[in-house]
């Protein structure tokens, strides 16, 4: 066979014969090589060790050392394995795909007999005795028909349709896992023993229809997690037990801050505590806009379909849009409307209201514009993920000098928005076309390109997030960090030549003529709603003074002192503390616990003491010493906490 080239990471390249396999290369450069290898990245493609390579390429070997890759592998075999002890215990079980996800992998079975929780420890059982047997794993390539009738004769009918539904022309490829044999893109470790035995974790079981289909079967599917190494798992074991205990679900039950019910899904009732944190966090940022020179506009939340075609949305966002039919004076055909789903095409009807100079440009325009969007019923999670929702919504519209200058103008506002909600600082990724995207070639060249260089005159090199962008232009996405490790993806800022052409929106420049602006949209919190989640998950309910609903809870000992509560909360009050008094008939302790789950941050004690030396015993949430104090000293301390960052 003809030589080729193999360039490795250093730089430097070495001849082959064409066909030889990432395991030959490893073992040619070094016996501990050979042993330690687990895949290889051959031109940018995770590649098996036993794949041959037929033409010259970069080549890099792969280690259990290379966190990405290593875990990939770990949780693709572990799929298999969990597969094939699951036909060992159950053979009348049939298997059907088996992905990796997110910190592990699943896997959707057919059997008559539901899982119960108590299978899945037979189950990782059984794992450990296929991982410690440590099976080789081989790989073939079939032809598809072959392949096909493989599984007809094994009464596997589900692996029948996924060939039928893989292109023609990619090769069908098989792996045995010992004995236990699947149809799988692969790559995979060498032999089962590879696997470490005592990183993964069985984790639920529950339903999913076949290929997403509700009108199709309804599988079993086994959810696990896997890491390089035990300590990784029990540190992920951890943060999910802590973010358990920081579900904003749970903790909006004890603060009384929302409920969500059947009549309404995806919609939120806020209760007044939470509704008092949603609007201190509104009127922040409606200070922060001002500050910022933004005007604030509201708009329709009914507009007709018509707006819709112009803007793109109707062909590019449809399925997501709630689609409202009106008889207008009983015509014959009746006016189609959407519920908005955003709020850029009216910001450009706002904007097109008279006649725009460049004098008049940047134009910063925000609205807390309230939207609809449908999700599946599967997708939505508490107040995170939602059918209705408000956000914080902004569009610039400047001309093309100015968006570098905006985009950094944008940054700095928005780092110093994320810094008084806690958040010292945030990644960035550059999301750029998608293959749904309006728009020539050659406008979204420019968008990219003018994006890219704002984002990096502001100093920040974003991470590549490829395909993400919105069908009308690239975007950045801002991803902030939480107290445990999460990452959520927040504020974003986006460039857009395509809506301001599609609905005729011009300026008149210094020339006379008429010319189009660039709009750039943004929001610094996304949703107000999710963004609460995201708060109360982040500080576990224990959230900074000035957002808590509920500050101070001014609780009698005895009830001699009511009078002296009574007048302790109106203090407070008159000083801008949100404060209440609790003079039940109950023990104390019972007040302070009752209230410290409540998430209440400040709770005062008053006794015969307190009433006579006028002062109060303070607790603190999260602390178990308490303190006593003069009240007025106490009210200039919570006075201070009370007032929002951007007023201080």
């Amino acid at each position: 066979m003809a030589p080729i080239s193999l360039t490795f990471p250093d730089g430097n390249a070495r001849d082959y014969e064409a066909g030889i396999t990432p395991a030959a290369v490893a073992e040619g450069i070094s016996k501990s090589l050979s042993k330690k290898a687990i895949s290889a990245t051959v031109n940018g493609q995770h590649w098996d060790l036993a794949w041959p390579i037929d033409a010259d390429a970069q080549i890099a070997i792969h280690t259990m050392a290379d966190e990405e890759q290593a875990n990939e592998l770990v949780r693709h075999d572990l799929a298999h394995i969990m597969a094939r002890a699951v036909q060992e215990i159950w053979p009348d079980t049939q298997v059907t795909i088996g992905p990796v996800i997110k910190d592990g992998w699943y896997y959707d079975f057919d059997r008559a007999e539901p899982f119960t929780p108590e299978d899945l420890g037979v189950i990782e059982k059984k794992m450990r005795e296929i991982i410690n047997k440590r099976d080789p794993v081989r790989t073939e390539v079939w032809e598809r028909d072959v392949a096909i009738q493989y599984y007809k004769d094994r009464g596997e009918p589900y692996k029948v349709e996924l060939i039928d539904a893989i292109p023609g022309d990619e090769p069908l490829r098989m792996y045995w896992h010992g004995d236990w044999q699947d149809l799988c893109r692969g790559p995979h470790l060498q032999h089962t023993g590879q696997v470490p035995g005592d990183a993964f974790k069985l984790m639920s079981i529950a339903g999913a229809y076949w290929r997403g289909d509700s009108d199709r079967a309804m599988l079993q599917r086994i959810y696990g997690v896997a890491f390089t190494g035990k300590e990784k798992l029990r540190a992920h074991l951890n943060m999910l037990e802590e973010a358990a205990k920081r579900d904003h679900r749970k903790l909006g039950r004890e603060m009384d801050l929302f409920h969500m019910q059947e009549e309404a899904p995806g919609q939120i009732f806020w209760h007044p505590n939470g509704w008092t944190i949603y609007t201190e966090l509104q009127d922040y940022m409606r200070r922060k806009q001002r500050k910022g020179g933004y005007v604030e506009v509201n708009t329709p939340q009914v507009v007709d379909r018509r707006l819709w075609e112009a803007s793109g949305h109707w062909e590019k966002y449809q399925e997501h849009m709630f689609i409202v039919e009106v008889d207008e004076d009983h015509a014959r055909e009746k006016a189609v409307n959407a519920l908005k789903p955003m709020n850029c095409p009216c910001h450009v009807q706002v904007y097109n209201q008279g006649l725009k100079s460049y004098r008049d440009l940047p134009l910063r325009m925000a609205e807390f514009g309230s939207c609809n969007r449908y999700e599946p019923s599967g997708a939505l999670h508490g107040i995170m993920r939602v059918r209705g929702f408000t956000q914080d919504d902004g569009h610039i519209f400047c001309r093309e000098d100015q968006i570098e200058e905006e985009t950094a103008i944008y940054i700095d506002y928005l780092t110093q928005i994320y810094k008084d909600l806690g958040f010292e600082s945030f990644r960035v990724k550059f999301s750029d076309r998608p293959e749904a995207r309006a728009g020539s070639d050659e406008i979204w060249d420019k968008a990219e390109e003018a994006l890219l260089s704002a984002t990096r005159a502001a100093g920040i090199e974003p991470e590549l997030n490829p395909g993400e962008g919105a069908f009308y232009g690239p975007k950045l996405e801002f991803v902030l960090t939480d107290a445990i490790g999460r990452d959520w993806q927040c504020g974003t800022h986006q460039v857009d030549f395509v809506l301001p052409e599609r609905l005729d929106a011009t300026y008149i420049g210094a020339d006379g003529a008429k010319h189009r602006p660039v709009m750039l949209h943004r929001a610094c919190l996304g949703s107000f709603e999710r963004f609460i989640g995201i708060l109360i998950e982040e500080h576990a309910g224990k959230l900074p003074f000035w957002l808590a609903p509920r500050q101070v809870v001014v609780a009698s000992i005895i009830s001699d002192a009511d009078d002296y509560v009574t007048k302790v909360v109106a203090a407070l009050r008159a000083a801008g503390i949100r404060a209440e008094a609790d003079i039940r008939n109950e023990k104390i302790n019972y007040k302070v616990r009752e209230h410290s789950v409540g998430k209440v941050p400040v709770i005062l004690a008053v006794g015969a003491r307190e009433v006579e030396e006028r002062t109060v015993t303070v607790r603190r949430l999260g602390q178990k010493q308490t303190s006593v104090q003069p009240l007025d000293d106490l009210i200039g301390e919570l006075s201070h906490d009370a007032t929002p960052p951007d007023q201080r």
